[in-house]
């Protein structure tokens, strides 16, 4: 029996998808969390084949649980399934080292057969997904702008993130405004937003 660790935070989500994915023959869900903290902690616990991880969740996210996954129950493999198809999100989850990407609104049968074929080593990855990750292109952004865009994650003061990467506060300002502009936003938090969801931090 393949073992399956389920983690959606919507009640009647995760419910139906044990119960569907508890009808294969050769299928067993052996724990089922609600938030992104409680991922590796019923891994260690469950000895999950596969982890299937949706990313939004309370606390900790699919993705950042995935790499914890990947350090802490190594021989656990991670699909991540999600209602938002963005191209940034399947770089970060290959990143953590998720063996697959699937969006929400596949039919069940499909999401099994990704079960069996990532537990047999393969890399799944929605097809529409991954040609939009490729057609996204490159990041617009250069080192300078990346760097300084995530020196300024944690609302860091301009001064802050000129003493860390030994610039000048007006060097500074000159990155941020060029990434400000080059994401289409307001300010440097939706800039690192952005960039974020784009894939490029």
């Amino acid at each position: 029996m393949i073992r399956v660790l389920l983690a959606e935070d919507q009640g009647m989500m995760r419910g139906a998808l044990a119960l569907l994915l508890g009808m294969e023959r050769d299928m067993e869900v052996v724990a089922q969390v609600a938030t992104g903290d409680a991922i590796v902690g019923a891994a260690l616990t469950a000895h999950p084949d596969v982890a299937l991880l949706d990313i939004e969740l309370p606390g900790r996210s699919g993705l950042d649980a995935a790499a914890g996954l990947r350090e802490e129950v190594p021989d656990c493999r991670v699909l991540i399934l999600t209602t938002f198809g963005r191209p940034g999100y399947l770089r970060r989850a290959m990143e953590a080292g998720a063996a697959g990407f699937l969006v929400k609104d596949g039919p069940v049968e499909e999401l099994a057969e990704a079960i069996r074929r990532v537990l047999s080593g393969e890399t799944v990855i929605d097809p529409a997904l991954a040609a939009a990750a490729l057609s996204a292109g490159p990041s617009p952004l250069t080192a300078r702008e990346r760097d300084t865009l995530n020196a300024s994650v944690d609302g860091a003061t301009v001064a802050d993130i000129a003493a860390k990467l030994h610039l000048s506060e007006s060097t500074v300002r000159n990155y941020l405004s060029s990434a400000i502009g080059k994401t289409s936003t307001r300010n440097r938090m939706e800039a690192v937003r952005a960039a974020r969801q784009q894939g490029w931090l």
